[in-house]
């Protein structure tokens, strides 16, 4: 593969690396640019809203003048067909991949797309009517057809929740079957090369090879974001299929390409609450690892414990008299900060308390920022999930500069991929009296802040 070849993979990495599509995601290991792992989330109001559908792209020496070859790769270990084009084996059937031959002139493959319209392709495929893209059936618009393309919807959208939300929250986080968490006692002792071996004698334990997950930070703090939603679906969903019933088969599904299984919606919502759960343990042991690494004297706290200390001095010379930091038990890695309402705003007179939860692998893992004081607002989930978008990610201060202004954001553009609160969005992006309900919820939730109660 040439260098020019090479560095226009590059670029077009660091592209959707650098844009602010909320929906996909790429990254590859240094080592290899030519191997790329592509993160497509399901588009809101479809079956596949908020699932997390992993992709492998695998560009060869003839790029870009050949496309290269997609994988799917969430299938559930190639059981799971979730698109009439995207199969069970992991082919996904595109014009523009040269896997599928379209019927219109300019469907067709050429060197001025790219990795970013491949993924914006694949995502067209997750709409509302799946059922439509089975070849034959692009124009069934019949009743029965109507009744089929729900009955479809209906499986997608259970098993969006279940393999495309649920078990990649649930590897991430090492939860097993029983929703007990593996700890690393519990993880073998040797790699896989060496189970391979004979002898037992002969075994030696060895570094088993690190296994390259980019997504898994995101996987949690989206799911932060979504929780809501995926319960609100669960909700609506589960009085219309009885748990236990099979899901219905389609005219195109056989030879083990298909998309079988039963409802159980009961138990997927169990499994939701219980992700949640131990996201939250997670973040609280960030707080004692943070601790330790202090008391060791470690380089990563002391960088830590500088940034908080920068930052002070930065809000003073920007005249932030709004915001107030100090650390939690003199804890680098625990951060409260408090946010006063700017006059003449909706929020003016209100003292929100927000905590900052830094990670000790920071910035590979991002912090997570819970508004503790109750306050009615599109960015913060009701149970006080802060939605908010740093400009620099590997840096603090920017952290801090983004969460007071996702606080102050009145009037920000629709975007369903940053709704945490569906409440709330819906009167803000509603009527104009929507609107004043939302501002008055608003403003009260302020006013709150300094209510005495007895």
């Amino acid at each position: 593969m040439s260098n020019q070849t090479i560095l226009r993979i590059s670029r077009e990495i660091t592209q959707i690396q650098q844009g602010s599509d909320l929906s996909i995601a790429v990254a590859c290991e240094e080592k290899d640019v030519r191997s790329v792992k592509a993160l497509i989330i399901g588009p809101p109001t479809t079956p596949y809203e908020y699932g997390f559908f992993e992709f492998t792209v695998k560009f060869g020496t003839e790029y870009p003048s050949k496309p290269p070859k997609v994988d799917a790769k969430t299938t559930n270990g190639g059981r799971t067909r979730f698109n009439p084009n995207i199969y069970a084996g992991g082919k996904v059937c595109l014009s523009i991949l040269g896997t599928w031959h379209g019927e219109r002139p300019g469907e067709e493959w050429s060197s001025a797309q790219g990795l970013e319209s491949i993924l914006w392709s694949i995502q067209s495929l997750m709409s509302s009517n799946p059922y439509e893209n089975e070849p034959g059936y692009e124009h069934a618009k019949g009743k029965e057809d109507q009744k089929m393309n729900e009955l479809y919807c209906a499986k997608i959208r259970h098993e969006t929740i279940r393999i495309a939300v649920i078990a990649k929250l649930e590897d991430a986080l090492g939860i097993q079957a029983d929703g007990r968490v593996m700890t690393p006692s519990d993880t073998p002792k040797y790699s896989s090369a060496e189970e391979d071996t004979t002898d037992e004698e002969e075994k030696t334990e060895v570094p088993e090879k690190i296994k390259f997950e980019p997504f898994k930070d995101l996987f949690k703090r989206r799911f932060l974001w979504y929780f809501e939603h995926y319960m609100s679906t669960i909700v609506e969903h589960s009085p219309k299929h009885k748990d236990g019933s099979d899901f219905a088969k389609m005219p195109f599904e056989g030879g083990g390409n298909t998309m079988d299984g039963k409802f159980q919606y009961a138990n997927l919502g169990k499994r939701l609450v219980r992700i949640k759960e131990v996201l939250r343990e997670e973040t609280n042991k960030w707080a004692a690892e943070g601790l330790a690494l202090k008391r060791r004297e470690s380089s990563k706290a002391a960088s830590v414990q500088r940034q908080f200390e920068q930052i002070g001095d930065y809000l003073k010379r920007k005249n932030c008299h709004n915001i107030s930091i100090e650390l939690e038990n003199n804890n680098p890695y625990v951060w409260i900060l408090t946010y006063f309402g700017k006059p003449s705003t909706h929020l003016d007179g209100g003292i929100f308390k927000i905590r900052v939860s830094i990670s000790p692998r920071f910035p590979e893992e991002q912090p997570r920022v819970r508004v503790e004081t109750p306050v009615y607002h599109h960015r913060v989930s009701k149970d006080g999930v802060l939605c908010y978008f740093p400009k620099k990610e590997d840096e603090l201060r920017n952290h801090i500069e983004a969460i007071a202004e996702s606080l102050e954001e009145e009037c920000p553009p629709y975007d369903p991929r940053t709704i945490v609160h569906p409440e709330a969005a819906k009167l803000l992006w509603g009527s104009d009296d929507d609107k004043k309900r939302y501002f008055r919820q608003l403003r009260r939730s302020a006013q709150r802040t300094t209510e005495v109660t007895g």
